[in-house]
């Protein structure tokens, strides 16, 4: 949503360090002419004079009828670059914007930092967009907020300064971590090739339904979409067994330990994602929240917000959720392992360490 910057802001004029020498030397001349009542000391005490009048009304005009939005390009991850933009937009008829900038704060960054804009911002709907990247430092909810936007157009003798409180804010999932699978140790492991009636990527049609949005356009079925009206998509049986639901346990007996219990986080989405990527993620469940499926990415990035949000239980029950019937789901649950490291454990066999 676009913001108007002038005038529903509150506005100051502070003179930069060129501006004060200016109006010490105005002062000064000014009293000068009073004192001598000299012609010529009062037509440069004039011309000293239009010229800071002539710099405030120039930087009021060009601030006024810019529009702007802040705009957060997630997904962010704790150590990793992230991206928030600022995009302009001159409502002016005629006049274009030049030299404006903005201050910047964020969780991670405790000092502003100053954007500016280097190229002219033309009249008649002209666009332009800022960049900032940094690195957010933990996970959570990371608040941007524009602090203020500045002009020194344009002699750079005063600052005009509209005073904003704007804030946006997005999730930081956890950082990637490296970790150690190990062999499967269980005897009742499917065979690979072997096709079960759960949607996959084989060639066995198991159904279909109505498009959603995040669906590859390979998968839609137009034969079915031109009798019915509306797109439809394939869904195809599987050729594995293996499909986890993935549950944590995020009581403060089980993790006591602080820097274990971020470990912990990094390595449920790291693995889930890895196997996201390999089709085998059924669903997810925290603590006695009920299982959450996982069929598209967004369902995956679900689960990320949740755990990017995820406080050690301090009271309350967790409950282990149901594999289904017949154990068509593996539990894969985690445990610490030693004092700094994290276990996951596939019904109850060791599977990876981190």
């Amino acid at each position: 949503m676009w913001s108007i910057l002038y005038p529903r802001r509150r506005q100051r004029f502070l003179p930069t360090l060129s501006g004060t020498l200016l109006i010490t030397v105005t002062i000064g001349i000014g009293v000068a002419a009073y004192n001598t009542s000299n012609n010529i000391l009062f037509i440069t005490l004039s011309l000293l004079l239009s010229c800071l009048i002539l710099s405030g009304l120039l930087s009021w005009m060009n601030v006024a009828r810019v529009v702007w939005r802040v705009t957060p390009r997630p997904p962010w991850r704790v150590g990793q670059t992230a991206v928030v933009a600022i995009e302009l937009k001159n409502n002016k008829r005629l006049l274009p914007t030049y030299a404006l900038t903005f201050e910047v704060l964020g969780r991670s960054i405790r000092t502003p930092v100053r954007l500016t804009l280097h190229d002219r911002l033309e009249p008649g709907g002209g666009e332009a967009k800022l960049e900032w990247t940094f690195r957010p430092l933990h996970r959570g909810r990371e608040r941007v907020e524009l602090v203020s936007v500045g002009s020194l157009f344009p002699f750079g003798f005063l600052r005009k300064s509209i005073v904003t409180r704007v804030r946006e804010e997005a999730w930081v999932w956890p950082a990637p971590v490296e970790y150690q699978r190990h062999a499967p140790t269980d005897a009742a492991r499917s065979m690979a090739g072997e096709t079960v009636a759960r949607i996959g990527q084989s060639d066995d049609l198991l159904a279909l339904r109505r498009y959603e949005q995040g669906d590859s356009h390979r998968l839609i079925h137009w034969k079915a979409s031109a009798r019915l009206g509306h797109l439809m998509v394939r869904q195809h049986a599987r050729e594995t067994q293996e499909a986890y639901l993935l549950w944590l346990d995020s009581t403060a007996a089980a993790w006591p330990r602080p820097d274990q219990f971020e470990l912990l986080c990094s390595f449920a989405t790291t693995f889930a994602e890895d196997l996201f990527r390999e089709g085998r993620l059924a669903g997810f469940a925290v603590n006695a929240e009920p299982v959450q499926p996982v069929r598209r990415l967004r369902d995956l990035e679900a689960f990320f917000d949740r755990v990017a949000a995820l406080e050690p239980l301090e009271s309350g029950t967790t409950v282990r959720p149901s594999t289904g019937r017949g154990g068509a789901q593996r539990l894969l649950t985690f445990a610490p392992d030693g004092t700094r490291g994290v276990a996951a454990f596939v019904d109850g066999n060791r599977t990876a360490t981190a």
